[in-house]
């Protein structure tokens, strides 16, 4: 009993951490990945180091390259690029943390 507790407390502390939420708030539709999503609040949860899916109106799941920065971020935030007149997220910094989620490119199709 004594020798399973500790293991107990471990396995509880590494699913709280897993467990983190951020919430991010798009003003306009939005291209991740290869999904446009509505206007609205989103909870993006990171899956593993390589994913993450963002719940919502509407869920989707894309891929992202994480990065570590110097400083943390005082708010969570987003940064978008809106080439040709449409909005696409290009990375989430996590308030709090130091921590930013660069999102991967889609496949471009080859076929013209």
């Amino acid at each position: 009993m004594h020798r399973t507790l500790p293991l107990f407390f471990a396995v509880v502390a590494l699913a709280i951490c897993a467990g983190k939420t951020y919430t991010v708030k798009f003003f306009s539709p939005t291209t991740v990945g290869n999904t446009e999503l509505k206007p609205g609040e989103y909870k993006v949860e990171i899956v593993d180091q390589n994913s993450i899916v963002l719940h919502g109106k509407a869920d989707t799941r894309t891929a992202v390259k994480t990065e570590t920065v110097k400083e943390k971020f005082g708010d969570t935030a987003i940064r978008v690029d809106n080439a040709d007149g449409k909005a696409r997220l290009q990375e989430i910094r996590l308030g709090g943390t130091n921590t930013k989620l660069v999102i991967a490119e889609p496949p471009v199709n080859a076929a013209n």
